[in-house]
């Protein structure tokens, strides 16, 4: 043990004599800034709006809003790139995109889709041959080889699946909704859904129906087509959603062309518009997180 002198064990000593009560007022001052801040923090924290989703009640049921508005695009045509998602994002608004190969241009437009998605927009399954009921009126476009009148269900589970893993490559997400393509939902006499549901949050159909929140069937959602309405129309429908308490889904197709079921640039931005004015009642989100809310409060009822 080295050599220390007793000189050296006082002067210690008076030093830590000296430096002891100093130690202990800035030990209580250290602890009273930390109380105060806590306090301080906890009470901002308290009249900061929250983030985190509302549960719903009798007069918001809506994640805390009146009603909502879901905002659907179908067939992956290339004026929902150019013109529907530059509209949405102008109005900070997400929408759903139902996507199919039906046109066999998908694959050229995947990048423009995953930017897409990166922004908060949801890539939805519409299967990928789009198929339909032919041999019908107005469905000349039904081709035999898309004809559902030759599907088996194990066939059209077979072709959401295989458009969910390539969604999935796109965005890297595993939960999906689905329309079905023109709004057919039987493959005979089956509920072709119901081999899917284990793939699918939900199904949107196509029924000029408002849902209230205790009403929505998450595998057979209705939606309004629109086709050539004026912005009037379309406007009154959100006044009435927010009326009734209710979920309104909007179902596009051409948006400033491209489609025979069209609306007009200036409508679509019309409505856009008219739904920004209203955004206090409305919650306006993809369809997905739409669904995941119904599914979460409705099991909690």
């Amino acid at each position: 043990m080295p050599y220390k002198p007793a000189y050296a064990t006082t002067i210690t000593q008076k030093i830590q004599h000296t430096l002891l009560p100093s130690k202990i007022l800035l030990v209580a001052t250290a602890t009273c800034c930390s109380l105060f801040m806590a306090s301080c923090t906890k009470k901002l924290q308290s009249q900061q709006p929250s983030s985190t989703v509302v549960a719903p009640d009798s007069m918001r049921p809506w994640n805390g809003k009146q009603a909502a508005v879901v905002l659907t695009y179908d067939d992956a045509l290339f004026v929902h790139l150019s013109h529907a998602i530059p509209a949405l994002d102008s109005f900070g608004f997400k929408g759903t995109f139902y996507l199919t190969d039906y046109y066999g241009k998908m694959q050229q437009q995947l990048p423009q889709w995953k930017a897409a998605a990166n922004n908060g927009h949801e890539l939805a399954n519409h299967t990928m041959n789009h198929p339909c009921i032919g041999q019908r009126p107005g469905r000349e476009f039904v081709r035999p080889e898309k004809d559902l009148n030759y599907y088996t269900v194990q066939r059209m589970t077979n072709e959401i699946t295989q458009l969910n893993t390539l969604l999935q490559q796109v965005d890297g997400k595993t939960k999906r909704t689905f329309a079905f393509p023109c709004s057919d939902t039987k493959i005979g006499d089956t509920a072709y859904i119901n081999a899917s549901t284990d793939k699918l949050v939900a199904a949107r159909a196509v029924r000029a129906e408002m849902p209230a929140f205790d009403k929505v069937q998450l595998y057979n959602i209705p939606s309004y087509s629109v086709n050539g309405d004026t912005a009037e129309k379309l406007q009154a429908l959100v006044d009435q959603a927010i009326e009734k308490k209710a979920l309104l889904v909007f179902l596009f197709h051409g948006v400033g062309g491209e489609h025979n079921l069209n609306v007009s640039l200036d409508v679509h931005t019309q409505l856009l518009q008219h739904i920004k004015q209203q955004e206090k009642q409305l919650w306006v989100a993809p369809m997905i997180d739409v669904a995941a809310y119904v599914k979460d409060h409705q099991k909690k009822r």
